[in-house]
C-alpha cells in the first residue's frame, strides 16, 4: 500500500489519530490540553508517532524526518513540564500551550509532505519534498500557524486580565464560618 511497510502502516495510521485528536482539541477548546481525553489521546498519539517514526528508513538513513521526532519529544517534555510545574514562571501556561501547539504544526510538515509526494498513485501532486508547491503550502501552514499561536496567546492575556470570579453565597459563608471558627 502505497510502498509502506507494516511499520509505516502502523506509524501512519497513529499519526492520522494525533492530527485529527489535535484538530479537535483546537477546534473545540482553543488549546491542547492533558487536561482532558482528546488531549491526551493527541499526546500519546504523537509520541507513539515519533518512536514509530525512528524505525522507517524511507531514504536509507538518518533523515530530517527522525530530526523532527527528535524535536517534537523534546518540545512534548517541554509542555508537560510547564503545565506541570512552574518552571517558567508566570509564562508557564504560555509556553506549555505554544509548545503543545507547536507539536502539532510539526505533524502537519510530514503529513503534507507524505501526502502531496504519494498521492494521487502514480501522479502525486509534488515529484519530491522540495517541489515549489509544497515549499508554499508548507509557508502557507507556517503563517496560519503563527496566527493560531498569536490567538492562543492574546486569550490567555485576556484569561489572565480577568477578575477574580465572585463566590456564591454559600461559599462566602462556609468560607467566613471557616476563618471565624463559628
Amino acid at each position: 500500500m502505497l510502498g509502506l511497510t507494516p511499520l509505516g502502516i502502523f506509524h501512519t495510521a497513529i499519526s492520522l489519530i494525533a492530527v485529527v485528536a489535535g484538530f479537535i482539541a483546537l477546534v473545540r477548546d482553543g488549546v491542547i490540553s492533558p487536561g482532558n481525553w482528546v488531549g491526551r489521546i493527541y499526546i500519546t498519539t504523537t509520541v507513539i508517532t515519533c518512536v514509530t517514526g525512528f524505525g522507517i528508513f524511507r531514504h536509507g538513513a538518518f533523515g530530517i524526518a527522525h530530526v523532527l521526532g527528535i524535536i517534537t519529544l523534546v518540545v512534548l517534555a517541554i509542555a508537560g513540564c510547564a503545565g506541570k510545574t512552574k518552571i517558567f514562571g508566570s509564562a508557564s501556561r504560555f509556553v506549555e500551550v505554544v509548545s503543545y501547539s507547536t507539536t502539532f504544526f510539526f505533524h502537519l510538515i510530514p503529513a503534507l509532505t507524505e501526502t502531496a509526494t504519494r498521492l494521487p498513485v502514480g501522479s502525486p501532486l509534488a515529484a519530491s519534498p522540495d517541489a515549489p508547491l509544497l515549499q508554499a503550502a508548507t509557508g502557507f501552514l507556517f503563517v496560519a500557524f503563527l496566527v493560531g499561536v498569536s490567538l492562543q496567546v492574546v486569550r490567555l492575556r485576556a484569561q489572565g486580565r480577568q477578575p477574580d470570579r465572585e463566590l456564591p453565597a454559600e461559599e462566602l459563608i462556609s468560607s467566613a464560618t471557616y476563618v471565624s471558627g463559628k
